[in-house]
């Protein structure tokens, strides 16, 4: 019994690297049609009776999306991006120590964190996704470039009520493609990307105003 239990987790562990890896792989090149994030809002969306007009969500290339747009997330959301191997090792422990005396807590995810979990997985703070996230981060931080990691977050992430993207951002926000995005309204998406199913950046609260503040200078 034991054994066959062995053979059959070793068959399973086989399977999923190859499979997980070959995913990875093909996403290298290949833009996705769609997350499981996404599936997982709309579900949602529908239970609520909140759908609207439904995901709105479309690709744009790395050349056709603002500088301002690129250059913002990164200030905002992981300032050592060009540097690490996909986890911040330095901000994880300054989250700990933070979390440990505050009752709010603080994330330490990277871009390539955000990327594996927007991308491959689903939303969630188990530690089975944890350690998932983990894996996919290793893994498109082996086989993708910095450029094509950011190109993907710029164009899964979150950014409004089943709204992903930042074509789809500029248009919902703006009325704009991304590609015309100025540094104000840039840095506003940015800094809304932590939470942006509570914070809107047209009808930006005080907080946002001075994250905002803080991201342009």
């Amino acid at each position: 019994m034991i054994q066959r239990i062995w053979h059959w987790t070793k068959k399973f562990v086989f399977y999923f690297l190859i499979t997980t890896f070959v995913w990875v792989l093909i996403y290298k090149w290949v833009n996705p049609p769609f997350t499981l994030l996404m599936m997982q809002r709309y579900t949602e969306a529908v239970y609520n009776g909140k759908v609207g007009k439904g995901i709105m969500y479309e690709w744009v290339d790395y050349g056709n999306i603002s500088s301002y747009m690129r250059v913002a997330v990164i200030a905002t959301e992981d300032q050592n991006f060009p540097f690490h191997g996909g986890f911040d090792f330095d901000a994880i422990q300054k989250a700990i120590q933070y979390n440990s005396n505050n009752e709010d807590t603080k994330g330490a995810s990277t871009i390539s964190q955000q990327v594996a979990k927007n991308v491959f997985l689903w939303s969630g703070r188990n530690w089975l996704r944890k350690g998932l996230e983990a894996y996919f981060t290793l893994l498109i931080e082996l086989l993708w470039s910095k450029e094509r990691i950011l190109e993907m977050y710029l164009n899964v992430a979150e950014m409004g009520h089943l709204t992903f993207g930042v074509e789809a951002a500029a248009y919902r926000y703006y009325h704009i493609p991304a590609r015309i995005l100025t540094i104000d309204q840039a840095a506003y998406i940015a800094v809304i990307l932590p939470n942006p199913l509570r914070y809107n950046p047209v009808k930006p609260s005080d907080y946002i105003r001075k994250r905002k503040s803080w991201a342009v200078m």
